[in-house]
């Protein structure tokens, strides 16, 4: 009997580890991060339509839940999140993509794709000195300490994504 019993908890304690295993890995999955989608000359902002390519400053990409490996391109930070802060939109982005600056040229002929963070752990500032697309824009930074560099450069405060709304926009 003790053996039978010793099975028994052995079996459930088996099924217990193989079933939070599985939780994990579907976990790890569905956190993991898209891969930056290359812009190219001819890619158009989501939100105005313009050329992204045509402007300094950072960019920004979005995939929703929905929508699979589709992305949604920004010419500019303020561009992605005037589009994401719509209630309607916010609640159906599975993952936001920005450049580091600190890493990538402001100018418009160095965009570089393998420079993308993400969004919602980079640093911004905004009220710069330094323009997008759509004139004033968040400059998008994966350390402080570079966003703070920035901003005491070209004037500005010192953001985390949290904070962002649409006053912080204008």
């Amino acid at each position: 009997m003790k053996h039978f019993k010793s099975l028994t908890f052995f079996a459930v304690i088996t099924v217990a580890i193989t079933s939070l295993m599985s939780c994990s890995d579907k976990n790890e999955q569905q956190q993991m991060l898209h891969k930056a989608v290359a812009i190219e000359s001819a890619d158009e902002c989501h939100l105005c339509g313009m050329l992204i390519t045509r402007f300094d400053g950072p960019k920004g990409e979005v995939f929703r839940k929905e929508s699979g490996e589709q992305v949604f391109k920004f010419c500019s930070t303020r561009d992605m999140f005037s589009y994401y802060l719509d209630p309607e939109n916010k609640r159906n982005v599975a993952q936001m993509l920005v450049h580091d600056m600190s890493k990538m040229p402001w100018g418009s002929e160095g965009i570089d794709d393998k420079y993308f963070i993400d969004a919602k752990v980079a640093w911004y500032v905004v009220g710069s000195e330094k323009t997008g697309a759509m004139g004033e824009t968040l400059a998008s930074f994966s350390q402080q300490n570079d966003a703070q560099a920035f901003a005491k450069e070209f004037g500005g405060k010192v953001i985390s994504f949290t904070d962002i709304n649409y006053d912080s926009l204008m």
